[in-house]
């Protein structure tokens, strides 16, 4: 079995893909082609991507039973002990404690239950 993503990629991409496997959802294609068959078709998707990106994910005679591939990907696969895994990486964005405009101690509410007690 073989799981095809690609995101923002050429239409003629995608009509090239639908020859081998089934497109079930925008830009998800799925099916069952011979391993020559799916390497060719990787071939073409990196050749004719352009700055879409793409995941290619089939089964293998392996402990976790599947394998993946990315291109032009944020995530990378990455080999730990002989399992494949996802690296992530990590975008720090500021928190609003951080920022000066941010007020601290208690709210306006917190306040007001506080003295009608």
């Amino acid at each position: 079995m073989t799981v095809i993503v690609l995101t923002n990629c050429p239409a003629p991409l995608r009509g090239f893909l639908t020859r081998w496997l089934l497109e079930i959802s925008a830009g998800v294609f799925i099916g069952n082609p011979s391993a020559r068959i799916r390497d060719i078709l990787w071939h073409e998707i990196q050749q004719y991507a352009d700055q879409g990106r793409a995941i290619l994910a089939h089964t293998a005679n392996n402990e976790q039973g599947y394998t993946f591939r990315t291109f032009d990907h944020s995530w990378r696969p990455i080999d730990h002990d002989g399992l494949t895994l996802i690296h992530r990486p990590v975008h720090r964005e500021k928190s609003t404690a951080d920022s000066p405009t941010s007020k601290t101690g208690w709210s306006k509410a917190s306040k007001r239950r506080r003295f009608a007690r």
